[in-house]
């Protein structure tokens, strides 16, 4: 067995990440009032791009991690890995991602790192079901989809989040 991995960059993934990711974030902008034109390109640029390479990759690494383990100690590990891989950090990256599209840069600093450790705290029991049924229930080639349509649904809490925690 090859203790090598090659990075994946399907179009199919392509094409899920720019629509998931782009109509989660236009819901969200709807929500709040805060529709623009340059957000929404960029969130489909981001989900085409950045998260249709990084995600299946880590998703297909974590898969690899855990490989020789058995029963309830790999699924909470691949379910433990997954929420890492989340994390508060990830959230601010992507609420950077909002700032920079929705040409807001004024707003830029460190209250979205503390934005995101709230976001991420208050959503541990909903991330951790989710992160378990997605990396323990669905097939792999799924999986991105089905974090795409997850994260979607949390691009919108994120964005509220904003408004909720500061």
């Amino acid at each position: 067995m090859s203790t090598s991995m090659s990075l994946q960059y399907l179009r199919t993934n392509v094409v899920r990440g720019a629509i998931i990711y782009g109509l989660g974030d236009l819901i969200a902008t709807l929500i709040l009032n805060e529709f623009s034109v340059y957000r929404l390109l960029g969130m489909i640029f981001i989900g085409a791009t950045l998260y249709a390479l990084e995600i299946p990759n880590v998703f297909q690494w974590i898969e690899r991690k855990t490989q020789r383990l058995l029963g309830t100690k790999r699924t909470l590990t691949k379910t433990a890995l997954a929420m890492g891989y989340f994390n508060p950090i990830w959230i601010a990256r992507h609420l950077l991602f909002i700032k920079i599209f929705s040409l807001h840069f004024d707003q830029i600093g460190w209250d979205l790192l503390k934005v995101a450790w709230w976001s991420f705290l208050f959503n541990i029991p909903i991330s951790l079901v989710a992160n378990y049924l997605i990396q323990n229930k669905i097939y792999m080639s799924w999986r991105f989809m089905a974090s795409a349509v997850f994260s979607a649904l949390m691009a919108i809490y994120y964005a509220l989040s904003e408004t909720i925690f500061l």
